[in-house]
């Protein structure tokens, strides 16, 4: 199964929540790892990844915490999950050039490139700028009031795709 692991998802989680907050904020690791449910015995570990990767500042002490290194318009999915997972490779056949004796000549390995180059292209898109953006939607769709007795208003959610909250 194609999926990233567990430390990579905490990590984007991580970045994600020092996303919310304006530029230059310094939070403790302990609040970021309340707010999105990250084990303490992880987080240091994946902190200390995001710092030797130059997403992140640290600062020890009383007065401690973590902050971006960079805009969160400027970082991106992609550079998040290929720093902890590596280079993105859906298929073993497309890894290293000659290491498959039907590459120029596979169909399947021509779709496997073709899949693999669309993955890579629209995880570069998808900066922690926009994923702050499309939280904030999905939270206002989820106070939007539905009527099903006019004297009871209650919060539904309402499905929100990707392309709404590009035209927006």
């Amino acid at each position: 199964m194609f999926r990233v692991n567990r430390q990579t998802d905490y990590a984007v989680r991580v970045v994600l929540a020092l996303s919310k907050k304006p530029g230059g904020t310094r939070l403790p690791t302990s609040e970021i790892g309340r707010e999105m449910l990250i084990p303490p015995s992880l987080l240091q570990r994946i902190v200390a990844e995001l710092a030797n990767g130059g997403f992140i500042k640290t600062q020890p002490g009383r007065d401690g915490g973590i902050s971006l290194a960079h805009l969160p318009s400027q970082i991106t999915l992609l550079q998040i999950v290929e720093h902890f997972e590596g280079p993105l490779v859906i298929s073993d056949c497309i890894l290293k050039a000659g290491d498959c004796p039907f590459e120029n000549k596979c169909p399947v390995s021509c779709q496997w490139k073709r899949l693999n180059n669309l993955l890579i292209t629209e995880m570069s898109r998808v900066t922690f700028d926009q994923l702050v953006e499309d939280g904030k939607i999905l939270d206002a769709s989820l106070m939007q009031p539905i009527v099903s007795n006019p004297l009871t208003l209650v919060p539904t959610p309402k499905a929100v795709s990707i392309a709404d909250s590009v035209s927006a």
